[in-house]
């Protein structure tokens, strides 16, 4: 009984929020929606659709099917969801990676996202994080800096596919501290890379927090900083990097797309849905728990512009640091 009622507070309350001529004009929705995740089951992007999933759901007043389109970096999912019926029925759950890293990366891509796809609004960012082994005289990102100033090229970091935006941190890192140190490719950021440091192969490594952050409470790793605009509630002691003089707030980051051409009403409407998803206290605890942040745009044109300022922000991160592109 105290489902029940749990449920229907929350259609009430989310259905007000919604309320208005966009949701149900000219009979949308009147059928299942498929929401394109490009990447396989049990990712980071997976883990977020699946959990927006049900909230979504109750809104549309309609199934939401996740469906899994992975391949190629992403770029299987976005040709995907590009050219499908531009009429609602299709969403994609873009990332920093697909969105604004593959169209500089890959540039015989026939897609662009923000040619073929019309943003929605972002819905989460993923903190990243800068962890070193303990054995690293270093217990604070400026210290770090410090080190490898004082014995360039001693230490060695763990890096994934050369455009992750993991690795492209990293580069804008040394960048920025004037630094330099020995890149150890991997086949994995979160996984294998993440390994590698806890083994000592590499001494530190930029990584999603949430795929670090239980090794730093048990003393195998240690934070040293958060890629994130606040701290983390998981972790509330370690600073952010932009604390420690780095601007380096925008991790990895997701948003809800259509295809180019889908209605306005639509458009808004989806919109709408997804900014009162979002704001369901069981979906940001679910979240929350995993060190993902809900991050929400005002309007599209918003999000628009935030995926612009992601792309010439990775460009020129490619470009400064000579990385080949395909």
């Amino acid at each position: 009984m105290t489902f029940n009622l749990k449920r229907i507070a929350l259609a009430t309350a989310l259905s007000t929020m919604i309320a208005g001529p966009a949701l149900g004009a000219d009979g949308y929705p009147n059928r299942p929606v498929r929401m394109i995740v490009p990447f396989a089951p049990g990712g980071a992007s997976d883990f977020v659709g699946r959990i927006i999933q049900p909230a979504m759901a109750e809104l549309l007043k309609q199934p939401l099917i996740v469906e899994n389109r992975s391949g190629a970096a992403g770029n299987i999912g976005v040709e995907n969801a590009a050219s499908a019926t531009a009429d609602g029925y299709t969403l994609l759950l873009g990332n920093v990676g697909t969105m604004a890293i593959n169209p500089v990366f890959y540039t015989k891509f026939k897609y662009k996202p923000l040619n073929d796809l019309i943003p929605i609004t972002q819905v989460v960012d993923v903190p990243g994080s800068l962890v070193s082994h303990p054995s690293v005289p270093a217990k604070t990102v400026k210290e770090l800096v410090a080190y490898m100033k004082s014995n360039p090229g001693k230490l060695n970091y763990g890096a994934a596919a050369p455009s992750s935006a993991n690795t492209l941190e990293a580069l804008m890192f040394l960048n920025m501290s004037g630094t330099s140190a020995t890149m150890v490719p991997y086949k994995g950021g979160a996984g294998p890379a993440t390994v590698g440091v806890l083994g000592n192969e590499v001494q530190w490594l930029m990584a999603t927090f949430s795929s670090t952050v239980n090794f730093a409470k048990q003393g195998r790793l240690r934070m040293l900083g958060i890629i994130a605009p606040e701290r983390s509630s998981a972790m509330p002691e370690a600073p952010t990097m932009r604390e420690q003089g780095f601007n380096m707030v925008v991790g990895s980051w997701q948003g809800l797309f259509v295809p180019k051409g889908t209605p306005a009403n639509v458009v808004n409407a989806l919109y709408k849905i997804g900014q009162a998803s979002m704001k369901d206290a069981g979906v940001a605890k679910k979240l929350g728990d995993s060190g993902v942040v809900v991050v929400t745009s005002k309007d599209p044109a918003d999000f628009r512009a935030f995926v612009k300022n992601e792309t010439d922000r990775f460009g020129k991160a490619i470009r400064d640091n000579n990385i080949q592109t395909e």
